[in-house]
């Protein structure tokens, strides 16, 4: 429980604050009813990305003490009030001309018109979110060096291909061409270039990292974060900000008070942070060697989400839950194998 005590303080603090802001809008029953839509929002955010808190857990694990205290302290303030807050203003506000302080006087003042302007833009961030993940999963996967296997018969084969230079860049272009031409002619051309965005800011992370530690033998962003670093702080800010994209357009859905949707997502992100680090201090993954696994499976099924959700509407409770099953799945064999060599 000890893990999670700054959590739930913060938990307590912000109910607090969407209690005062709903009493401000409508009295004791709006504030009744923020503080339920404030918990509604913290919940589906933390289903949305408890994955995301394994493979942090499966990166941090190996860090030093500086890199790792950097990320879980200056990197969650990064995850709060970056992603959850300033991220969605910058869009609106470059896509629609604005100032930043002028975008949140509009989430504040008209957040229907704040909301609109922000989902208009969601196969874009879907398609730089999506190839990101996607790259995310190839990179698991398709290593031929990886010598723990859950589902074997898939991943045996998928390590072979491996061996191929540049195969998760292929397949991440090609996946990105395929989605694109769902989408409506008008748009075809940003949701490409925010594709491309996504390969190329994953493909920057690994450069930066193999320049500043210069690790020749590693060809993977998941190897090349082992001992942490710039480049792997970045890669897991990118990470998580890839994560994030789907429960802050799912949020709107929910409401469209940018106020509530900042304390809701806030909190789910201080438990993902308080999971993050019960899972490295506990050594979890050691003891389920397939956690690790199931994370990157239910990432990669995201990546497809993220992807068709270029077109189709797919309900934030599906994503969620998927993940979750992975998860379980996974920890559920982790233990059936863990009893078995015993």
């Amino acid at each position: 429980m000890n893990y999670f005590r700054f959590s739930f303080m913060f938990t307590f603090i912000a109910l607090l604050i969407a209690a005062w802001w709903g009493y401000k809008l409508g009295g004791w029953s709006s504030a009744l009813n923020m503080m339920l839509v404030t918990l509604i929002l913290a919940s589906m955010e933390v289903s949305l990305s408890f994955d995301n808190a394994v493979v942090n857990a499966s990166i941090l694990k190996t860090w030093d003490e500086y890199w790792k205290k950097l990320f879980l302290t200056v990197g969650i303030l990064i995850a709060v009030f970056g992603m959850r807050l300033l991220f969605p203003l910058v869009i609106v506000a470059q896509t629609a001309d604005m100032g930043i302080l002028e975008v949140w006087n509009l989430a504040l003042e008209n957040p229907a018109e704040y909301s609109s302007k922000l989902i208009a833009h969601h196969a874009e961030i879907s398609a730089f979110g999506g190839v990101f993940l996607l790259l995310v999963f190839l990179n698991f996967m398709l290593d031929d060096q990886k010598s723990v296997h859950w589902i074997e018969s898939i991943e045996t084969k998928l390590g072979l291909l491996g061996k191929i230079e540049a195969i998760s860049i292929f397949i991440a272009i090609a996946a990105l061409m395929f989605f694109t031409s769902f989408v409506d002619q008008e748009h075809k051309l940003a949701v490409l270039t925010a594709g491309l965005w996504g390969i190329v800011v994953y493909v920057s992370v690994d450069i930066l990292g193999y320049v500043l530690e210069k690790e020749h033998d590693d060809k993977h962003v998941t190897t090349m974060v082992k001992k942490g670093s710039i480049g792997g702080f970045l890669y897991l800010e990118v990470l998580d900000a890839s994560f994030s994209f789907d429960g802050v357009i799912g949020a709107f859905a929910i409401t469209k008070d940018i106020v509530i949707i900042m304390l809701g997502l806030g909190i789910g992100a201080m438990f993902v942070r308080s999971i993050t680090i019960y899972l490295v201090e506990n050594e979890t993954l050691g003891a389920y060697e397939y956690l690790e696994h199931g994370a990157h499976y239910a990432i990669g099924v995201l990546a497809l989400i993220m992807l068709f959700g270029m077109k189709f509407h797919i309900p934030e409770i599906f994503t969620g839950v998927i993940g979750i099953i992975f998860i379980l799945l996974s920890l559920y064999s982790s233990i059936k194998k863990k009893r078995l060599s015993l």
